[in-house]
């Protein structure tokens, strides 16, 4: 996988235009192009949610001639895993993902290390005594971030109640706002959302509501402080622009997993309301320190 690639696609799984995980992967694809405006940088929007869909349409991707594909996403684990074997001279990258093979490398933004800060924090900020998480699709990372989440509501010390479902679909309103009445009825009174265009859904719901919501991926408190009191940052597209500079500079090898963690803030941060930031920071301090040192690992 060494070598100066020619062209380079970026496949985004979803909607076009829609969500903030792949709003992230987009921004650092953005960014790759501002930082080589020589290298052929192109990003495809994969809209198919079937597994087999999606691998069609990599295989297509890949028919045309590339030298890399960052598939973005732990979704890009299944679509990725069929089709590589086809391409041995194509270089693979997938952020957020597992899948591995000689020609394909992952990148990863440890939304565990913001995910357990965040369920600390919510354990104890929370009013009622019960938090709750929601996601969309049961893929790897939305299944290792809810874990460390619920072992920073544990560690909380505080009793608190998790309640916790996935709706099925990343990017779908009405389930999102569904699931979220099953939360509010179960009496959370604050919500970790790892969701992508689904989340206008939780938001409305939280309006309603007056839930308190913790986001991912962006920071949520800067767009919106009024719901959100928190945000679990994770910037999977650092692991986009990463993969795509690495590759150019013929560093990028296969078999190979890099993890970026909290002691990197331009990739993992808990972003914190300024008012609960004055009051929690102090007991959440110790919790970086250990996650950073690797002193500490949370739950996966």
């Amino acid at each position: 996988m060494s070598g100066a690639p020619g062209r380079i696609a970026v496949a985004l799984f979803g909607p076009e235009g829609q969500g903030s995980f792949n709003e992230s992967g987009f921004a650092g694809a953005q960014r790759a192009r501002k930082q080589f405006p020589h290298a052929p940088i192109d990003v495809h929007w994969i809209a198919p949610r079937d597994p087999a869909a999606r691998a069609q349409a990599l295989r297509a991707l890949c028919d045309s001639g590339l030298d890399l594909l960052v598939a973005h996403g732990g979704q890009g684990d299944e679509p990725v895993s069929r089709i590589a074997h086809e391409f041995p001279d194509t270089a693979f990258a997938i952020t957020q993902g597992s899948w591995l093979a000689p020609n394909c490398a992952s990148i990863e933004a440890l939304q565990e290390h913001s995910a357990f800060l965040a369920g600390v924090l919510a354990g104890l900020a929370s009013r009622s005594g019960v938090v709750g998480h929601l996601s969309g699709e049961r893929v790897r990372p939305g299944l290792k971030g809810r874990a460390a989440f619920a072992h920073g509501v544990r560690e909380s010390g505080t009793g608190c109640r998790l309640v916790t479902g996935f709706c099925g679909h990343q990017h779908d309103p009405d389930r999102a706002y569904a699931l979220m009445q099953q939360l509010r009825s179960a009496g959370a009174d604050m919500v970790f959302a790892m969701i992508d265009g689904g989340r206008v859904g939780v938001t409305r719901a939280c309006r309603e509501a007056g839930i308190a919501q913790i986001g991912n991926v962006l920071d949520w408190v800067e767009r919106d402080p009024q719901v959100f009191v928190a945000s679990a940052i994770a910037d999977s597209g650092a692991c986009v622009e990463e993969a795509i500079s690495q590759s150019l500079a013929g560093q990028l090898r296969g078999h190979t997993h890099r993890e970026h963690g909290i002691g990197e803030r331009a990739f993992v941060r808990l972003s914190i309301r300024e008012d609960l930031a004055a009051t929690f920071d102090t007991a959440l301090a110790p919790w970086v320190d250990a996650l950073a040192s690797g002193a500490f690992k949370p739950s996966t």
